[in-house]
């Protein structure tokens, strides 16, 4: 599993996995429950994961959908 996407904005997090679901493209979001811990605040950032094989199609997909700039840096290494 590969980071494409971290923010803390859950409207873009409900948008990319829309999208992503969409493409059917397997994802997971990780620190969905943190919110316990920073007291509903919504400082710590929520992590988009794809498995290896979908991070091109992914990364493609969201920038096509005008979410290029919310993309994490890819180091290019499969």
């Amino acid at each position: 599993m590969r980071e494409i996407l971290r923010t803390n904005d859950p409207v873009l997090l409900s948008a990319v996995g829309a999208l992503l679901d969409g493409a059917r493209i397997p994802h997971l979001v990780l620190d969905r429950n943190m919110s316990v811990l920073e007291g509903s605040i919504g400082i710590l950032a929520r992590r988009v994961l794809v498995p290896e094989a979908h991070v091109v199609q992914a990364r493609r997909l969201l920038e096509e959908a005008g979410l290029g700039h919310e993309l994490r840096p890819h180091d290019g290494s499969p």
